[in-house]
């Protein structure tokens, strides 16, 4: 183990710098640092197999799946337990944890239904389905309850989160309250062991007389969500059958487990929870490094996860393994043993988004014996087994550590809980860390100091101030669905020196979960000097990023605004009662109901402001879509327009964008350099996107004959150097792609040239590995450009060592750029499903070039 702080901490790894330019690849050697446990995973590999294979209706059903309502409410006639018998799935011998000696997917629902025989403290609800479509089970176990005392639990909940102050007082939630834990298994598909330790822990708690357990299950619940992740249990596979590396997409919030995860989350508020994850050795446990979450109240968090973490830690390594007997290290906590490396920064990893609903103790576990990916393929099977069961046996060590620790610690953990939502409430001040704020924990330096500037409130305006009503729903719709409260005004008003419409919204930010809501809303920071690298991505603004205008107020009284709680946001659908009609397209949804009306036919044409022209005769089929994306068509004397047609797009994408395209309706179907060497039917497509997965160079003759051909009377996207070396190696656009710091991402001002791709398009732009342009060919137009100065509003963005590929190198130079029937993106407009308001920028390139 890496000697404890106080003292230098290592960094726990290093990322690669990358400067590309078209047709050349440099690459600094990677540095060894004091641990290597796993390097970041960036965004732009190839898409996955699955993910390519994966239907357009996988991802329909992805973006349409229900959210279950797992809440207890306060009038609800339901006890515990809540039994039920679960239908069998097919057995599938192809099921990846069958090698490891791990349960396999389809052997869970029997497992359950005996687990559920056992007594009376297991209950299974179904949290939702996998974008594959299997069941995602949610096992609670606790001591039996009768429906009023449920009731009561229910009310005790409701009145922690509401009315956080009365709720510190009440002598029944100290007395009666039961402490909410939430473990969540296998995320990653491809860590499989999480799961199984978990329903060995259920099978013990169902049964155990000592009273320790009698004590813990009358005084607790416990919450397994038993795999997070079936589709990729099942295939052997990190992400899910839509491609998606879940434990990045909680502020998105694109796919339907992810969907789940955060309800079980809001509706249970669990005060504990624990990721279990692999392969890290020795086992690692959190708090992380920094920088820190600088929205949740890192000071409570930080007391409680570091006492948990210390426990866990005794357990594991109390269990004997050995490096020399077992190959396994001893465990290791970041916040103490490394420098940097393993942030907590984003709010895109479960323990992190945890925190904003008052979770007060939230560790990812990363167990430590190797069992996927090379070595799933590589090592005996003996060797597998031996490996999967020692990782059963420390994920087991962390949750009875982590039992035990809720069992001794459950009356501080719900006092902190009510603290955290007591803060939002009051608008009162965060309190920094240091080692007077949170005794018992060494080495707090300025380092792991970091707060928020919260605003008063913010509003989401109606009416003319606002570029896109159809974003600004959605926007709206998501605050709610991550449990921010938010109203809207019932009269025009005054806020903070400025005017508002009526039907604006508002997002008091005295409210129990005021982190959350400016995770969501406020811009962000530039982290660029706080630490060297970055484990993921470090800004992500909904308010830049979501094409909604967001306005943060300062001072004044919210509460004074005439405004009316919202469950929903309201319908902006519209269809005008006569003439032609004109469809913006800002949005995704715009995108989508374009593409509707192309594939059933009907003559649309592009008006030089880049909106459709939809002719009145196709008014019924509008009013349909207009209820079905919530999208106005407005009225429009404008006649004259290029004629649209619908667009089949060849992709050689990532797995976000693929989504994202199909999320907008185009026709895709992924490519990739095998694919077009084993032949493509380039009749299949009118235009190609390109952005990974395809080498020009990698290609044989005849595929580059093909598509060659093909690109003679059709167009290309690119994105990234990828993107550009296919561009320039077709002839397509002549330009050089300069790629700065790989390690860079975040939300970057642009400027945006007004022409068929960019017209309209939000003034900021997300980048991962930014991408600029230079020496450009004739005929080549600069689309949109880096904004001067230092163009990154948040994240982190620095210059490689020698100086080059920092955002300074990147101002004022081309970020996007177009010529006859190419054009070429350095930002990444699609990533992750995530800028939504940048996304028409694409579908706009696909349209114009194709």
């Amino acid at each position: 183990m890496r000697p404890p702080r106080p003292g230098p901490r290592s960094a726990l790894f290093s990322v690669a710098a990358v400067t590309v330019t078209t047709g050349s690849l440099l690459i600094a050697p990677h540095p060894a640092g004091a641990a290597d446990p796993k390097p970041p995973v960036r965004e732009g590999s190839a898409l996955p197999q699955g993910a390519a294979q994966a239907p357009a209706s996988a991802a329909r059903r992805a973006l349409t799946a229900p959210v279950a309502d797992l809440a207890d409410a306060a009038d609800s006639g339901r006890g515990y337990p809540r039994e039920q018998v679960l239908s069998p799935d097919p057995e599938n011998p192809g099921d990846k944890s069958i090698k490891l000696g791990l349960t396999p997917y389809h052997a869970i629902a029997p497992k359950l239904n005996a687990l559920q025989g056992l007594g009376e403290r297991v209950s299974v609800e179904i949290a939702g389905r996998s974008a594959g479509g299997h069941r995602l089970y949610l096992v609670t176990v606790t001591a039996p309850e009768t429906a009023r005392q449920a009731r009561d639990q229910a009310r005790m909940r409701e009145l922690i989160e509401s009315a956080p102050q009365l709720a510190a007082k009440d002598r029944t939630v100290k007395k009666s309250y039961k402490t909410p834990v939430f473990f969540n298994n296998n995320i990653h598909g491809n860590e499989w062991e999480g799961t199984d330790a978990s329903l060995k822990l259920i099978e013990r708690l169902a049964t155990a007389s000592d009273t320790e357990t009698k004590d813990l299950l009358v005084h607790s619940r416990l919450y397994f969500n038993i795999t997070a992740n079936p589709d990729g249990r099942i295939a052997g596979t990190r992400t899910n059958a839509g491609g998606f590396d879940m434990n990045r997409d909680f502020v998105t919030a694109s796919q339907p487990e992810v969907r789940a995860m955060r309800q079980i989350q809001i509706d249970k508020q669990p005060a504990v929870m624990l990721d279990l994850h692999g392969y890290v050795n020795g086992t690692l446990i959190e708090p992380t490094t920094p920088p820190h979450g600088e929205n949740y109240e890192y000071d409570l968090f930080l007391k409680n996860t570091y006492a948990n973490a210390l426990g866990m830690e005794s357990a594991v390594n109390g269990l004997g393994y050995t490096p020399a007997k077992d190959g396994v290290e001893p465990a290791q906590i970041p916040f103490r043993d490394s420098e940097e490396g393993w942030d907590d920064w984003p709010p895109i990893f479960t323990p992190q988004y945890a925190a904003f609903h008052g979770t007060v103790a939230a560790h990812t576990v990363e167990i430590p014996l190797q069992v996927n990916n090379a070595a799933y393929e590589s090592l005996p099977v003996g060797e597998l087994r031996r490996r999967s069961a020692v990782n059963v046996d420390v994920a087991g060590a962390a949750l009875r550590a982590t039992l035990d620790f809720v069992r001794e610690e459950r009356a501080s953990l719900i006092a902190d809980q009510i603290e955290v939502f007591r803060r939002g409430a009051t608008g009162a001040a965060q309190v920094p860390v240091s080692e007077e704020t949170v005794p018992g924990v060494p080495g707090i330096g300025p380092e792991d100091v970091y707060t928020a500037e919260f605003p008063r409130a913010y509003v989401i305006p109606a009416g003319s101030a606002q570029r896109s009503a159809t974003a600004a729903a959605r926007l709206v719709d998501h605050l709610l669905a991550n449990d921010v409260r938010v109203t809207r005004a019932t009269h025009s008003f005054r806020l903070g020196g400025r005017s508002y419409a009526k039907g604006s919204y508002v997002v008091d930010m005295r409210q129990p979960k005021r982190g959350l809501a400016n995770v969501l809303l406020a811009d962000g920071r530039d982290i660029s000097d706080k630490v060297s690298v970055m484990y993921d991505i470090s800004g992500w603004s909904l308010g830049r990023l979501w094409g909604a205008s967001v306005v943060g107020v300062e001072s004044g009284r919210p509460s004074s605004v005439p405004t009316r709680p919202v469950r929903a946001a309201a319908r902006v659908g519209y269809v005008a009662p006569r003439g032609d009609l004109r469809l913006r397209l800002d949005s995704p949804q715009e995108i989508a109901a374009l593409n509707a009306l192309l594939t059933a036919g009907v003559p649309v044409r592009q008006a030089a402001d880049g909106s459709a022209l939809v002719p009145s005769s196709a008014r019924r089929r509008a009013e349909a879509l207009a209820r079905s994306y919530d999208v106005a068509f407005d009225a429009t004397r404008t006649v004259r327009g290029a004629p649209l047609h619908r667009v089949r797009v060849a992709a050689a994408v990532t797995a976000g964008e693929l989504f994202a395209l199909r999320e907008m309706n185009f026709d895709v179907v992924p490519v990739s350099t095998a694919v077009l060497n084993a032949g493509f039917d380039w009749s299949k497509a009118d235009v190609l996107f390109v952005s990974s997965g395809l080498s020009y160079g990698g290609l044989n003759a005849s595929a580059r004959t093909a598509l060659t051909g093909f690109l003679t009377g059709h167009g290309l996207v690119g994105r990234g150097a990828t993107g550009a070396v296919l561009a320039t190696g077709t002839g397509q656009l002549k330009a050089t792609a300069v790629e700065g710091n790989g390690d860079a991402n975040g939300v970057v001002r642009v400027v945006n040239s007004g022409g068929a791709v960019t017209g309209g398009a939000p003034d900021h732009s997300f980048v991962y590995a930014p991408v600029w342009f230079t020496d450009l060919g004739g005929g080549v137009t600069v689309e949109q450009s880096y904004g001067t100065g230092n163009p990154l509003v948040s994240g982190h963005w620095r210059p490689l060592d020698d100086g080059t590929g920092g955002p300074a190198a990147a101002a004022g130079l081309p970020s996007v750029v177009s010529g006859p029937n190419a054009v070429l993106f350095g930002t990444e407009p699609l990533f992750r499903d995530h800028p939504k308001g940048e996304f028409p920028q694409v579908a706009r390139a696909l349209l114009t070039v194709s």
